[in-house]
C-alpha cells in the first residue's frame, strides 16, 4: 500500500489526459459520442456523492475526476461538428440505471447501492465507445484512457480499507480503461478482425 495522498497525483495525471482529450474534441480531431460522455459524467458523479456519504475520503477524488472530465468533454462536444448525438434504447437504459441509482440511494440511504448502479450505468455507457474503439480506433485517443488506468491503479494501491465503497469504482475504472487503451493504442479490433477473416 502507498500513502493515500498519492491519489492526488493520480487525479492530476487523469486531468492531463482529460485536457488533451478536451482540446482534441474542440479541434475536431476525435469524435466523442455525446450520450456516452454525458452518462460517463453522471454515473461517476453519483458514485462520488455516494462515496462521500460512505466516508471514503480522499479516495473519492478518483471517482470525482472521472465524472468531471467527461462533463467538460460533453460540453466541448457541442463545439465539434463531428461529435455524434444518437439517442438509442441502449442510451435510455443507461440513463435509467443512473436515475435508478440515485432513487435507490435516496430511498435506502445506502451509498453502496448507488455505487453499484453507477458502475452498471457507466459500464453500459462504455459499450458504444468500446465497440467504436474496436471498429474505428482512429476516432478515439488512447491517452485519456491510459492515464485513467494510472489514476485508478494509484487509487487501488493507496487503498487500505478493502471494502466495496473504497475499491469498487477504481477497480471498474482500471478494467474498462485498460480495455479501451489497448483497443485504441494497438488497434486490436483490426488485428482480431484480420485473424477471423
Amino acid at each position: 500500500m502507498i500513502n493515500e495522498n498519492f491519489v492526488i497525483i493520480g487525479v492530476i495525471i487523469q486531468s492531463v489526459g482529460g485536457v488533451g482529450y478536451f482540446l482534441d474534441t474542440i479541434k475536431g480531431k476525435i469524435q466523442p459520442n455525446k450520450v456516452s460522455w454525458l452518462l460517463w459524467a453522471i454515473a461517476p458523479l453519483v458514485a462520488f456523492a455516494a462515496e462521500v456519504s460512505q466516508g471514503v475520503g480522499i479516495h473519492s477524488l478518483t471517482t470525482f475526476i472521472v465524472g468531471f472530465i467527461p462533463l467538460i468533454i460533453f460540453f466541448a462536444s457541442f463545439v465539434n461538428k463531428k461529435a455524434t448525438w444518437q439517442l438509442s434504447k441502449f442510451d435510455i437504459i443507461c440513463g435509467t440505471l443512473s436515475i435508478a441509482g440515485l432513487a435507490m440511494w435516496a430511498i435506502t440511504r445506502v451509498g453502496n447501492i448507488a455505487i453499484l448502479f453507477a458502475i452498471l450505468a457507466d459500464g453500459l455507457a462504455a459499450v458504444p465507445t468500446i465497440v467504436k474503439s474496436f471498429k474505428e480506433p482512429s476516432s478515439e485517443s488512447s491517452l485519456i484512457y491510459g492515464l485513467g488506468v494510472i489514476n485508478a491503479g494509484i487509487a487501488l494501491l493507496a487503498t487500505s480499507n478493502w471494502n466495496f465503497e473504497h475499491y469498487a469504482f477504481p477497480l471498474y475504472l482500471f478494467i474498462v480503461g485498460t480495455v479501451l487503451y489497448f483497443l485504441i493504442q494497438f488497434k486490436l479490433g483490426k488485428f482480431i478482425s484480420n485473424i477471423f477473416r
